[in-house]
């Protein structure tokens, strides 16, 4: 994985998987946190950053994606329990291929991290997500409207997640 910790902090290279279907965006949280993100995971050295997000969703919910496009480069900054980061982060617009099943928006699926985390993945309106406590916060306004062209974001969260 892509990540090293420095006296001053950690440093991530996360892919993001956007998935979009009929008004809905699929969010994920590991069981100890008390908020959302969108699904992905870090890269790892010599692995590009669209296999990145294909390898993230076949270990976490045993699907394949098809890779739409990039929508954002982000560097976000951010607290996580106590420790401060700075992320770079590539988030794709996928799309969810041989689990129709996973686009049911009623149901609540269960994952797991590579690392043994637990993880919960949910549909939600896209209204509903600027009320959720959803990070980074810039997508509470932007998953609405996603853009055409891709946008490089600088973001910074104050409170701690």
């Amino acid at each position: 994985m892509i990540s090293c910790e420095t006296g001053g902090g950690r440093f991530n290279l996360r892919v993001v998987g956007v998935c979009v279907h009929e008004g809905h965006v699929l969010l994920h949280r590991a069981d100890q946190d008390n908020f959302w993100s969108l699904p992905g995971g870090r890269g790892e050295l010599l692995e590009p950053s669209t296999e990145t997000i294909c390898r993230e969703f076949r270990e976490e919910l045993g699907c394949d994606v098809r890779v739409e496009r990039l929508l954002w480069i982000v560097e976000n900054f951010f607290t996580y329990d106590a420790s401060k980061f700075h992320e770079i982060a590539f988030y794709y617009k996928i799309e969810i291929l041989n689990r129709i099943d996973l686009l049911d928006k009623a149901a609540i699926r269960r994952g797991i991290e590579d690392l043994g985390t637990a993880l919960t993945f949910q549909w939600f309106t896209l209204h509903r997500i600027r009320d959720l406590r959803l990070y980074p916060s810039f997508l509470r306004e932007r998953l609405s409207a996603l853009p055409e062209a891709i946008q490089h974001v600088v973001h910074w969260d104050e409170d701690d997640a």
